[in-house]
């Protein structure tokens, strides 16, 4: 074994370590050793205690094991769990605006509350990925046309019958004016949603929270965000934007990040056009792309999921930028220069359902073969309010590459290439398609 100059520790067998210190009341945990050199915080030879003559007061061990694999490398076992634990972080779901370029679907409920793929609603999607990670402590923020939203929440996630959520809890926290004048706005952007109930985050119960996840309500796609998480507690960031490439057609309807090798983002951009557009683009292989894959995709879009730190996040909101409305126009381009903020890549299936077509598009492209996204996966089920109703009646119809949702009637009709939502009726000589 040797120790250097700086603190580093190097093994080249397996061993144990043993140290004294004279820090009472101190707990040590299990470390784990990567490539022969102790990983994580270093051990500070100073902090070795002496009392009276160089003596120590205290005597307490420190046994670091090391188990070495096949390969004969030390794997680190206990910071991984550590770095994994969901218990250190909650989630923010936005509610969203107005919706207006999804009306008529917004005319009585929120955008999180418009159906998809036939018996879901929206929000089952980021609440069944933060089950499914481990998230359990979770706060919704609503504004305009809550009722349906929160009644469905009440009946799917609830403690009685719907989904359990362990010793977590879900908040819907509904936009409300308070005395004094800034109490008399409504939320002004996603930024000022988080801002105003800043509160959350001084209450007992999140006290040990670390990281915060922010998440939007309106975004198909499946993720674990722990891993997301874990990325981020690693790489030491302060804030961290979950993104994917994107291909010219459809880059200037994002937020794009500029980064360096190391996925540090070093500039922002919320949906440039022209010039400004084409300085954006990037080596997306430094994010794991193959070279074909990089030339067809050349900028990097944020996906609109974020992991702050929690004391960073109520810095931001509360003291450097007080008036910023906004995480992706205005948080995230003045952070990004200040504070380590870095790319998390996300290279899988992901739709923001904003629009009338996005809307219809990824409906249908539930029917295609295979899907691009599927909510029949048992390892991460996407949950929803149970309902008492009877398995759809199919009479003399023909159905191809299509979704029938349950309590439906269908009688001599031909679906193509559809999705048929509950308790819907289509009688004859119908052809959907």
């Amino acid at each position: 074994m040797a120790v250097s100059a700086d603190g580093r520790v190097s093994l080249s067998a397996t061993g144990q370590l043993h140290g004294v210190t004279g820090l009472a009341g101190r707990s040590w945990k299990m470390v784990k050793f990567c490539n022969g050199e102790l990983m994580g915080k270093k051990l500070k030879m100073s902090q070795t205690g002496h009392g009276v003559n160089g003596k120590s007061d205290v005597k307490k061990h420190v046994s670091m094991s090391l188990a070495t694999d096949i390969a004969g490398e030390a794997k680190l076992r206990d910071l991984e769990m550590e770095r994994r634990d969901a218990r250190t972080v909650a989630a923010i779901i936005l509610g969203g605006g107005a919706g207006t370029r999804l009306f008529p679907l917004t005319k009585r409920r929120a955008k999180p509350a418009v159906p998809i793929g036939g018996a879901y609603r929206l929000i089952d999607v980021p609440m069944s990925n933060c089950i499914n990670s481990g998230v359990n402590k979770i706060y919704i923020l609503t504004q305009f046309n809550s009722a349906s939203l929160n009644r469905h929440l009440a009946r799917a996630y609830n403690f009685g019958s719907g989904v359990t959520l362990g010793d977590g809890y879900v908040e819907v926290l509904a936009a409300t004016q308070t005395p004094g004048e800034a109490g008399k706005r409504w939320f002004q952007g996603t930024a000022d949603a988080v801002r105003q109930f800043h509160w959350l985050f001084e209450d007992a119960r999140t006290k040990e929270i670390e990281d915060v996840l922010i998440l939007s309500g309106d975004h198909l796609y499946r993720m674990d965000y722990m891993d997301f998480v874990q990325n981020h507690r690693q790489s030491g960031a302060d804030i961290s934007i979950a993104s994917l490439p994107v291909d010219d057609r459809r880059a200037s309807d994002f937020g794009l990040m500029k980064i360096d090798n190391k996925g540090r983002i070093l500039s922002f951009s919320e949906k440039p056009r022209g010039a400004d557009l084409k300085a954006m683009q990037v080596d997306t292989t430094v994010l794991g792309l193959s070279r074909d894959e990089a030339q067809k995709k050349p900028y990097i879009a944020s996906m609109g999921v974020y992991v702050f730190k929690k004391e960073i996040l109520l810095n931001l909101l509360r003291w450097r930028f007080p008036t910023a409305n906004d995480f992706g126009s205005e948080i995230i381009p003045a952070s990004a220069s200040e504070f380590y903020t870095k790319a998390y890549l996300f290279n899988d299936y992901w739709e923001d359902i904003g629009t009338i077509r996005s809307f219809f598009e990824a409906n249908l492209a539930l029917t295609e073969h295979p899907p691009r996204f599927s909510f029949y996966d048992a390892t991460k089920p996407i949950y929803t309010s149970r309902r008492n109703l009877p398995p759809s009646k199919i009479d003399s119809s023909k159905i191809v590459d299509s979704i029938v949702s349950h309590g439906s009637f269908l009688n001599n009709c031909f679906i193509e290439h559809s999705v048929v939502g509950i308790r819907s009726r289509i009688n004859a000589n119908v052809h959907l398609k």
